[in-house]
């Protein structure tokens, strides 16, 4: 795979036979000048809430630099499987990429505190604020770096749920022997309760469930479900269980980012508030219209888990699994402190 990304990237930096997304053509004063470079940013699966503030960024380079700059998105893993982005990145196959680290843990274990379950991070501007302080660890640009990779910026997913098929769970012990779609930490957590996890990637969801591969797939709620068209084969779907989050960062090749005109790494940097500010509003414009719909539809049903039920899931499924954690990777990265800073950084610290 490594000698295949390395012949890909042998093309370069200017590869022409792909498909590319269009993009807006630039109006107005060109503000940032400089000279005509073009990145593309591998990316899965179509365009979708998670992805309006990249929408936001490859319209704004554009616009801003009078066409100058490009960064296009390619969707639907024109340039790579969502679970080898980070090899694509570290050969310089493309210069941008989206990855999730739970799809491959041991390539990123510092970043892997913030897929842990049940950390108390409901809120997305206490997301987004918590990942940038974990993203500035030493220990989390160390990881990176071995993969040629740099972090740029946070691509926060609301609170998961479960969507599934088949007998729908009254209770966390429904669970028990289910098969689910769970990442990370929250894998573990489905362990706690009798649940099979597995990593299935979002671009197979749809089939897995749809055949009965998995009884449920834990997705960000809403937004995720109806992106990926589960509720066209689901039956029933939970509202309150907050599992945990994926993190999904946005990384570029440090190669790429070297070579960059300074002005334009600026103009990159500056547009990261209102991208957040584009993304989290989309989330939020997708929950009306998914739950209007949903209720209107008989064949799917909403699960409300009895909130001492969750209590109990989340002293099972919570803290012990973050103790686990840290010992599984004290003496490979500083676990704790990592973890202390989650914690503290949740609370506004």
């Amino acid at each position: 795979m490594r000698k295949s990304l390395i012949a890909l990237s042998v093309l370069g930096f200017g590869i022409a036979g792909l498909a590319e997304v269009s993009l807006p053509t630039a109006a107005g004063a060109q503000e940032v000048k400089g000279p005509e470079v073009t990145w593309r940013l591998s990316l899965w699966g179509k365009r979708r809430a998670f992805t309006e503030g990249l929408e936001y960024i490859s319209k704004s380079v554009s616009e801003k630099t009078g066409g100058n700059f490009k960064l296009k998105l390619f969707y639907g893993e024109q340039l790579s499987k969502s679970k080898e982005n980070l090899d694509g990145i570290s050969v310089g196959a493309f210069e941008a990429a989206l990855f999730c680290s739970s799809y491959h843990p041991g390539k990123n274990r510092p970043l892997n505190v913030l897929d842990l379950p049940f950390l108390p991070l409901n809120d997305l501007d206490v997301m987004v604020e918590t990942f940038k302080k974990v993203y500035k660890h030493p220990a989390a640009t160390k990881a990176l770096a071995v993969w040629n990779a740099r972090l740029y910026m946070p691509n926060p997913l609301p609170q998961y749920e479960y969507m599934g098929k088949g007998p729908a769970p009254a209770s966390v012990k429904d669970f028990a022997g289910m098969r689910l779609r769970a990442l990370g930490g929250m894998g573990s957590a489905a362990k706690a309760i009798g649940a099979v996890p597995t990593t299935v990637p979002a671009s197979e969801t749809y089939t897995a469930l749809q055949r009965g591969t998995v009884d449920a797939i834990g997705f960000p709620y809403t937004y995720t479900f109806a992106a990926y068209k589960l509720d066209e084969v689901a039956e029933w779907y939970t509202t309150n269980m907050s599992l945990g989050t994926s993190n999904c960062p946005i990384v570029f090749n440090i190669d790429a980012w070297g070579t960059l005109a300074p002005q334009y790494q600026k103009l990159l940097e500056d547009l990261i508030p209102a991208a957040l500010e584009i993304q989290k509003n989309a989330y939020k414009d997708r929950d009306v219209i998914n739950k209007k719909k949903w209720a209107a539809n008989p064949k799917l049903t909403a699960i409300t888990i009895a909130e001492d039920e969750m209590a109990e899931f989340r002293r099972i499924g919570g803290e012990p699994l973050w103790k686990d954690w840290v010992r599984e990777n004290e003496g490979k990265i500083p676990a704790q402190e990592l973890l202390d800073l989650v914690l503290k950084s949740a609370k506004g610290g």
